[in-house]
């Protein structure tokens, strides 16, 4: 009797170590992840303030490996097979929507798209109704809205992530890709300077919640009455005197770009500004990034804009010359968004080495 229990239970351990190795051989997460200290899983993804250095350089390493894995190896990775995304969006997009959906069936999952026809936030159904509605038939929400606290309630409500498609505060997943992008081109992020030169906007905030803990330095130039919001230029240097860098705020373009690595810009006229359109441009009018302003930063200077794009922000010799990374970090969006998914969604381990940051 005793060695046939023996026996039995040898048998259970062997086919549990063979189901380990198959699993493996599959690339689903099994023991090794254990070993990283980072998981995600579960959580919303309202805003960069939220993670810490390791969190960001987690989601990073995650999308390095996918891009590694999907695009240049065509391997087909159906981590998200089974799960569905509710994407909301009460403002149009070209990159968020084309991104996110290519990206989350790549993956294998389902993704919807919702209009503010489809849904309306707050409107014919309470945003409570909605979140709870929504986290008994999706997985997972992107809501890309006009007001950042539409995503508070929303995530304040739900029993499923929330991820910020972009606000009138914080646009974090243009940053991820951004970030990519970057230690991509340069090998690493740590002792760079990005110079912000334009409206201080959700994308700049963004920045300003996340260069500091990787290391970057900031330079913002924006013109009088164009300043970053106050409790996030509060946070930021806060971030900045934490981990030993620079943050400048200026109102000369040329003086942010001087000694910068990485020059960037945004749209002057948001959606919903357009009103404001012919003060705008002329209250920006010195601030457009030419060759001229690339003279003063550093011999190896790049260039950013997450589109899309107008002349007056960017002359075509910049946008269009070697320095340009745009249309990478536009790629980028895809695979920063997938990382982003599967780092909330599924226990992954990248199987491709840490990145250097």
């Amino acid at each position: 009797m005793y060695v046939s229990k023996m026996s039995a239970f040898k048998n259970r351990i062997y086919f549990s170590l063979k189901s380990a190795k198959c699993c493996q051989s599959r690339n689903f997460r099994v023991g090794k992840a254990a070993l990283d200290s980072v998981n995600l899983k579960g959580r919303s993804f309202l805003t960069l303030k939220d993670f810490n250095a390791e969190g960001i350089k987690h989601i990073l390493w995650v999308s390095a490996d996918l891009k590694h894995r999907i695009k240049h190896r065509g391997e087909y990775v159906p981590l998200l097979q089974g799960k569905s995304i509710a994407m909301i969006f009460e403002k149009r997009s070209t990159r968020t929507r084309m991104s996110t959906e290519t990206g989350f069936s790549l993956l294998g999952g389902h993704p919807c798209f919702l209009t503010p026809q489809d849904i309306h936030l707050g409107v014919n159904e309470s945003t409570t109704d909605t979140a709870r509605v929504l986290s008994g038939l999706a997985d997972v929400v992107l809501a890309r809205v006009y007001s950042h606290s539409s995503l508070e309630h929303l995530d304040k409500d739900a029993s499923i992530p929330i991820i910020n498609g972009l606000s009138d505060l914080y646009h974090p997943i243009q940053v991820l890709a951004d970030l990519l992008t970057l230690q991509e081109h340069y090998g690493s992020l740590k002792g760079l300077t990005l110079a912000w030169i334009g409206d201080g906007n959700n994308v700049l905030h963004s920045f300003m919640m996340s260069l500091a803990k990787l290391g970057v330095n900031l330079k913002v130039a924006t013109p009088k009455g164009y300043e970053p919001d106050a409790n996030v230029t509060q946070e930021a240097q806060l971030l900045s005197k934490q981990f030993g860098t620079k943050l400048q705020f200026l109102m000369d373009p040329m003086e942010a770009a001087r000694d910068s690595s990485v020059l960037v810009t945004d749209t002057w006229v948001s959606m919903g500004q357009e009103e404001e359109k012919k003060k705008r441009l002329k209250d920006f009018h010195g601030y457009q990034i030419t060759m001229q302003t690339g003279s003063v930063a550093a011999p190896d200077w790049t260039f950013l804009h997450c589109l899309p794009r107008k002349a007056e922000e960017v002359d075509d010799e910049v946008f269009y010359s070697p320095r340009s990374l745009v249309f990478t970090e536009a790629e980028n969006r895809k695979w920063t968004i997938m990382g982003l998914m599967v780092c909330i969604l599924t226990d992954y381990t990248p199987q491709i080495p840490k990145l250097k940051f």
